[in-house]
């Protein structure tokens, strides 16, 4: 083999990773499984694809390595395939959040025509938790929720949270976070108690960047 052969042979093998970034659910897939390991089935549904297309799309992660599988049962579940996999989607969606401006745009649009919700970074909510100053929730599915969340916050899904509304305080701030900046779970979750009278605020990212600065976690 050349030189120029085995150069263009490494590259080949390169464009495979990158191409199996390439389409915007298997980017969806990645951004629900750097949070946990979940099975195909809750993939499926909470990227809105069929189990067949989820599968074949999580084959395609598989096959350029950056998933992983594994049995349990008769379920087959996927993760991410280790720590370097999460670092490469935060810089990704880091370096299209910079460099985008219609990524940019179409989330400024989208949070202006919604009353421009208050938004607090992970460092200060923090600061505010290790206080006391502050009442969190975690809007995810119970499901991300067991597999890892924020210290001290409260697993409150759209349905459990209208249910309970008379457990939260009206007189404290209110911090609600999702999985992250592309995630709108929390939106809308804001939305729906500042329009109940609470004084709330979205996570200004989510869980998967609480995550990446290393910040206290808990499971189950």
């Amino acid at each position: 083999m050349t030189n120029r052969e085995f150069k263009t042979s490494l590259y080949k093998h390169l464009a495979s990773v990158t191409k199996a970034v390439s389409h915007a659910s298997r980017l969806e897939i990645l951004d629900l499984l750097v949070q946990g390991i979940f099975a195909v089935e809750y993939i499926a549904k909470q990227t809105n694809l069929s189990v067949a297309s989820a599968s074949q799309h999580l084959q395609v992660l598989k096959n350029s390595g950056l998933v992983e599988c594994e049995r349990h049962g008769k379920y087959i579940y996927y993760k991410i395939a280790g720590q370097e996999v999460r670092s490469t989607w935060y810089a990704l969606r880091k370096l299209a959040f910079k460099h985008n401006d219609e990524i940019k745009s179409l989330l400024e649009d989208f949070r202006t025509k919604r009353n421009q919700l208050e938004q607090i970074s992970t460092d200060e909510l923090h600061k505010k938790l290790e206080k006391g100053e502050v009442y969190l929730i975690d809007v995810r599915p119970e499901e991300e929720f067991e597999a890892g969340h924020i210290k001290n916050a409260l697993s409150r899904p759209k349905k459990m949270l209208e249910k309970t509304l008379d457990e939260l305080p009206k007189d404290q701030e209110i911090v609600v976070y999702c999985r992250g900046p592309l995630c709108l779970m929390a939106d809308e979750a804001v939305l729906y108690l500042k329009y109940q009278g609470f004084k709330a605020k979205r996570m200004e990212n989510g869980f998967t960047d609480w995550l990446a600065e290393n910040k206290p976690l808990a499971v189950g």
